[in-house]
């Protein structure tokens, strides 16, 4: 009898300590877009693109090379003239090289473009999946272990936000 009533009270114990903490799921976004095959054409398509912009940039940079080489072997006969005419072209060149890869590789660049025009929307996708999942079965969180532990759904009447604001006396 004492077993059976430590046990109800356990349980009983248990139920209320989850409903206090909410309830919570764990999910893995990385491995769930790896299984898309939408995904995975997406990926496809900006490696190809990446890879066609990389050959671009490094065959500037090969010509620029051999400009600096050429330029190396030749200056000790070029003329104060000349060696700062070839100087210029060849910081002319180089200044072409790191904007053509900033263009193609850098913040906000062509890479960058493509994949929020290829990937964005099948990340929205699996985001309105969970934010589904997260309402159908009453989650306050769902955290995505993907990338570190990050909080990628939180049912907004569990914000405190504005009762820390009035405890800091901020309106």
């Amino acid at each position: 009898m004492k077993k059976v009533l430590l046990m109800i009270c356990l349980v009983t114990l248990a139920l209320a300590s989850r409903a206090q903490y909410g309830r919570y799921a764990i999910v893995d976004t990385k491995y769930i877009l790896d299984k898309l095959p939408e995904y995975k054409e997406a990926q496809k398509t900006l490696d190809q693109f990446s890879e066609q912009w990389q050959k671009e940039v490094d065959a500037k940079q090969g010509v620029l090379d051999k400009m600096y080489k050429d330029f190396d072997a030749e200056q000790v006969m070029l003329s104060p003239e000349l060696k700062k005419k070839r100087e210029d072209e060849l910081y002319v060149r180089e200044k072409e090289v790191r904007d053509l890869q900033r263009k193609r590789f850098g913040f906000e660049g062509d890479l960058f473009k493509k994949r929020q025009e290829l990937v964005k929307p099948i990340q929205d996708k699996v985001y309105n999946a969970i934010q589904k999942l997260a309402v159908n079965r009453q989650l306050d969180f769902i955290l995505d272990k993907s990338e570190g532990i990050t909080v990628i759904f939180a049912d907004p009447k569990l914000d405190r936000s504005e009762d820390i604001l009035k405890e800091l006396g901020v309106k």
